[in-house]
């Protein structure tokens, strides 16, 4: 048998449901192989005493859950009671919460075992994850350069084989952004998708819940799993079943499928498109049209986007509880945006929200002919380490916009969206591209994504991994 790391999620989770290996064994498996990437930075704490005690008192029972006995750990924005939760900020450094948030209840009751927390960005406000509350997450490719966030950790962790897969969350990119840098799958549900990260928790309607894994099969297996956490409709199921599982096994029939290199930030920031990401959008055009999709150029005239964002962003920042007192101590970006969004007026904020619902809608018509339009992931190769310091708040953000502007639309207009590696620079680092959907659409999305796979086939390592 393979090493326990590098087993799918799928083929792990049914050895554990058959008993070949115990739950015990893979968690300290996965510990060891935590221990020995620490430089990494994927994790902001890991909790091993608690989680062997936890896969010990699996192995006593029966299996239950769709996760049973499968390694997890909690982004560093969700509150597990007893576990430091930092949210990437040293204004909560000492905070270690009595009550857990109903996804990591939710998560324990569909069977895994916490080995902690994977590190984030302050409070998911960046798309890169390099706190003040602990060292860079790194890509595992190269560790000079950043990981790419808000879900840094949580894609290091899976891309170096110290998870086997993760619930991450997206609200501006924060799944995908870190899942195309260090060349795993990351996919973004769409909003109203999961009982449990829905995007309804807020009035901009921005952030979800959603997986991160090595393939589109993992990813599929978990999104069946996320979408009965309120029901657990597919818990009893045995590993390897499941709608989007099935979807990601399948070949879909023949789809009609837009391609664009067109940024809603086009004309605002300076977006320029990195030669190798072209080449993977090419390519993976090529590969679509062989298999005799409908393959065509997506006609996509965004406006008026930027503005729009710029209040939902601080908005968003303004809902963060911080006193003046803690406002001393965030990074000064995350000060900036809080401060800029409690300086909003009622008609600025309702101006914004409008501004959102007709891009959704004029994006949804737009994307309508297609089932999927295929797009870059990232505009630019991995950035360095510190590539983000030393700049005044509105350049961070800037600099922000100009690696990943095809993230933040898709959360804008609540539709589905998913990164994978199709094609390797001549470092042989992966590159990705993105794929979205129509409302709801994330089954096709999975088995054009394992198709894409198909015709790249595996993957190297990561040189650290």
């Amino acid at each position: 048998m393979s090493a326990l790391h590098e087993l799918s999620a799928v083929e792990l989770a049914g050895l554990l449901r058959r008993r070949e290996v115990s739950a015990a064994e893979v968690t300290a498996h996965y510990l060891a192989r935590i221990a020995a990437h620490a430089g990494l930075g994927a994790f902001a704490e890991v909790t091993a005493d608690a989680a062997l005690q936890r896969a010990r008192a699996l192995d006593a029972g029966p299996p239950a859950g769709p996760l049973w006995g499968l390694p997890h750990a909690d982004k560093d924005l969700v509150a597990r009671a007893g576990v430091p939760t930092r949210y990437g900020s040293l204004s909560r450094a000492g905070l270690v919460p009595a009550a857990s948030d109903p996804l990591a209840a939710a998560l324990d009751t569909a069977g895994v075992v916490n080995v902690g927390k994977t590190a984030t960005s302050e409070f998911g406000l960046t798309g890169y994850t390099e706190p003040r509350t602990a060292p860079p997450a790194r890509d595992p490719w190269n560790p000079a350069h950043g990981a790419g966030g808000s879900s840094g950790g949580a894609a290091v962790a899976v891309a170096a084989r110290m998870l086997p897969l993760a619930v991450a969350s997206d609200g501006g990119g924060s799944i995908r952004i870190p899942a195309a840098t260090v060349g795993v799958v990351g996919l973004k549900p769409s909003r109203g998708r999961l009982p449990i990260g829905s995007g309804f928790d807020a009035p901009d309607g921005l952030a979800v819940t959603g997986p991160v894994a090595r393939s589109a099969e993992d990813a599929a297996f978990l999104l069946d799993a996320l979408v009965g956490l309120a029901s657990f409709r597919y818990a009893t199921a045995a590993p390897g079943s499941g709608p989007f599982l099935d979807a990601a096994r399948r070949e879909r029939g023949l789809a009609r499928i837009g391609v664009t290199t067109v940024s809603p930030w086009d004309g605002d920031e300076r977006i320029v498109l990195d030669e190798d990401t072209r080449t993977a959008v090419e390519t993976a055009a090529e590969w679509l049209t062989g298999d005799g999709h409908s393959v065509e150029d997506a006609v996509w005239r965004p406006h008026g986007y930027a503005s729009l964002f710029r209040i939902l962003w601080r908005a968003s920042a303004a809902r963060i509880p911080l006193s003046e007192t803690d406002l001393a101590v965030v990074e000064p970006l995350t000060a900036w945006l809080v401060r800029e969004g409690r300086g909003l007026s009622a008609t600025d904020l309702l101006g914004g929200l409008t501004a959102a619902r007709v891009f959704e809608r004029e994006t949804i018509e737009a994307f309508a002919p297609f089932d999927a339009v295929l797009m870059p992931a990232l505009a630019q190769s991995p950035r360095p380490v510190g590539w983000y310091d030393g700049h005044d708040p509105e350049r961070t953000f800037a600099l922000q916009v100009e690696y990943a502007p095809y993230s933040s639309f898709v959360n804008v207009a609540g539709l589905p969206a998913l990164t994978v590696p199709v094609a390797s620079d001549a470092s042989g680092h992966p590159v990705s591209v993105q794929l979205v959907g129509r409302p709801g659409g994330e089954a096709g999305l999975l088995s054009l994504a394992a198709q894409l796979e198909r015709h790249r086939g595996p993957l190297p390592h990561p040189p650290t991994g």
